[in-house]
């Protein structure tokens, strides 16, 4: 059975960092893109970052240069770090297994791990 189990979430200042991480078990996923999504209180899942198999990288705006995203294969794990966090980085995040096609998408998306908690203060 699939399970992703993502730990790393807490409270931080504005400006702080966090790394964020997505253990993967049931499967191996190194062929597989992985994404990391967030989605904050009445809002609809949004798009951070997403990682190919070969390592290229995905980000949305609101988070490029700020946020990395990397795997480790050997690990089953892809790691979110996190870095000059903004209040409105507040949101639960979710990574997840891509299934193909565009890495916007939540739907392209077949696993999802139950989510961290990250909340930024001011």
């Amino acid at each position: 059975q699939v399970q992703l189990v993502e730990s790393g979430g807490g409270l931080v200042q504005a400006g702080g960092s966090l790394r964020l991480s997505c253990a993967a078990s049931g499967r191996s996923f190194s062929n597989y893109g992985m994404g990391w999504f967030r989605q904050r209180t009445g809002k609809e899942r949004e798009f951070v970052a997403a990682i190919n198999w070969s390592t290229s990288t995905y980000y949305a705006d609101s988070v490029k240069g700020r946020f990395t995203i990397s795997r480790d294969n050997a690990k089953n794990t892809v790691y979110l770090q996190m870095n000059s966090l903004k209040p409105e980085d507040t949101a639960v995040y979710y990574c997840a297994v891509h299934g193909g096609g565009g890495y916007l998408e939540p739907y392209r998306y077949d696993y999802w791990g139950q989510g961290t908690q990250v909340t930024v203060s001011s």
